[in-house]
C-alpha cells in the first residue's frame, strides 16, 4: 500500500502544487514567497487526499 501511495503522492502533490501555484498567480501574488508558500501548501494538501485515494482503491468493492 505504501508503494501505491508514494506513486499517487507524486501525481496528486505535483497537481496540487500546480493548482495552487497557477491560483497565487492569478490572484496576482507574483513574488517568491506567496508562489512558494502555495506550492508547499498544495504539496500538503497532497497528503491527506492521497491516503484517501490509496484507501480507496484497496477496500473492498
Amino acid at each position: 500500500m505504501l508503494r501505491l501511495a508514494g506513486i499517487l503522492y507524486s501525481l496528486i502533490g505535483t497537481t496540487f502544487a500546480g493548482s495552487f501555484m497557477i491560483a497565487a498567480l492569478v490572484m496576482g501574488h507574483d513574488t517568491l514567497i506567496p508562489v512558494v508558500a502555495s506550492a508547499l501548501a498544495g504539496f500538503v494538501v497532497g497528503l491527506p487526499v492521497t491516503w484517501y485515494v490509496t484507501k480507496a482503491i484497496y477496500s473492498p468493492s
